[in-house]
């Protein structure tokens, strides 16, 4: 297996500092990105680029997001340890295994088979431990566990699935990029069995959401 060196961590203080200017503030998520080693989640030949704060390809027509994405939708999603969350993109298992290293109980769903097979490998060989990892659609939500207490999306969706509002518990979080081509992040709380309250955020780029319904 690959090495995580005094050299990578060493560039993951300075990434931690950055995503700091940036304006991360959430302690339990800036140790997540500065003990997590980036570079294991993705190929070897982009190692060198691993701790920039930049969007990877990571195979299937995906990518690792930005480290910065990664912290402001933890950030946001609020997350401690005990907290069940229902994660809709595995992808790489990055953020799977920030949200694993912050102490939540972590439901994910992936879509390519591909990259499901590879984090069901990855993540527990790297000592992440979620919940479950699903090969399912995302669409569709993981119902035989709902409700959870968050719900984080990976990917940009074209609109917010009726099925994810569902299965939010009442004072629960989502956090969802929302849109076509450019998102708008989204934060979603569940104030009653049919109200929510919505919060748009800025704007990002992420791939997008996959599904019965693409």
């Amino acid at each position: 297996m690959r090495e995580d060196t005094t050299k990578h961590q060493g560039r993951r203080r300075q990434l931690v500092d950055i995503l700091k200017d940036k304006g991360i503030n959430d302690k339990a998520v800036l140790k997540a990105i500065g003990d997590i080693p980036r570079h294991l989640f993705m190929d070897s030949s982009f190692e060198d680029h691993a701790y920039q704060d930049k969007a990877f390809p990571i195979g299937a027509d995906q990518t690792i997001s930005q480290p910065y994405t990664v912290a402001f939708q933890s950030q946001q999603l609020i997350v401690s340890p005990g907290t069940k969350v229902l994660e809709i993109g595995t992808g790489s298992g990055y953020q799977t295994a920030v949200l694993c290293h912050m102490g939540a109980e972590v439901y994910s769903i992936e879509r390519q088979h591909e990259l499901f097979r590879t984090s069901l490998k990855r993540l527990p060989a790297l000592g992440f431990k979620a919940k479950k990892l699903i090969f399912g659609d995302g669409y569709k939500g993981f119902a035989e566990k709902a409700p959870f207490d968050r719900i984080i999306v990976t990917a940009g969706a074209p609109f917010i699935p009726e099925a994810l509002l569902a299965q939010l518990s009442i004072g629960g979080k989502m956090v969802i990029p929302v849109g076509e081509k450019n998102q708008k992040m989204t934060v979603i709380t569940r104030t009653s069995d049919a109200d929510f309250e919505q919060l748009v955020l800025g704007d990002f780029r992420f791939v997008p959401l996959l599904g019965d319904k693409n």
